[in-house]
């Protein structure tokens, strides 16, 4: 069952916050890794490059959790845990879109011509939140 953001949640991911992924390893154990993320109606959404951990962990096993710190009050987070969904479709436009979020620039500056980028869409099924 697919739950909708909180306003606090929203407003979390929405913001210049950094989050963190957390995806499984063949072995059923945790890979944490830092991400610049966004929400997109009531999904969270971040972005990657085929070939990368988190892509090869997120099409072996989709379950995928991520979480927001308020940088300004250590009591105020939220975490969604939930299915990913992988497309490459729009993946350019949504990295440039974060660049210009998280760096105030119009395109991702550290474009490489050798990759091909990849967007994590989470439909969270559930939000564990405080603030």
């Amino acid at each position: 069952m697919t739950v909708q953001l909180t306003d606090n949640a929203r407003a979390l991911f929405e913001g210049k916050n950094l989050a963190w992924v957390t995806t499984l390893r063949p072995d059923g154990s945790p890979h944490n890794t830092v991400v610049w993320a966004d929400v997109d109606g009531d999904d969270v959404v971040f972005n990657t490059a085929v070939g990368r951990v988190k892509d090869d962990h997120l099409k072996a096993n989709p379950q995928v959790s991520v979480s927001v710190l308020d940088p300004e009050d250590s009591q105020r987070f939220a975490s969604i845990s939930g299915t990913a969904e992988l497309t490459t479709e729009g993946a350019d436009d949504l990295i440039d879109s974060l660049a210009h979020k998280y760096l105030g620039v119009d395109s991702y500056p550290f474009r490489n011509a050798a990759e091909q980028r990849i967007n994590v869409r989470v439909k969270a099924d559930r939000l564990v939140e405080q603030g």
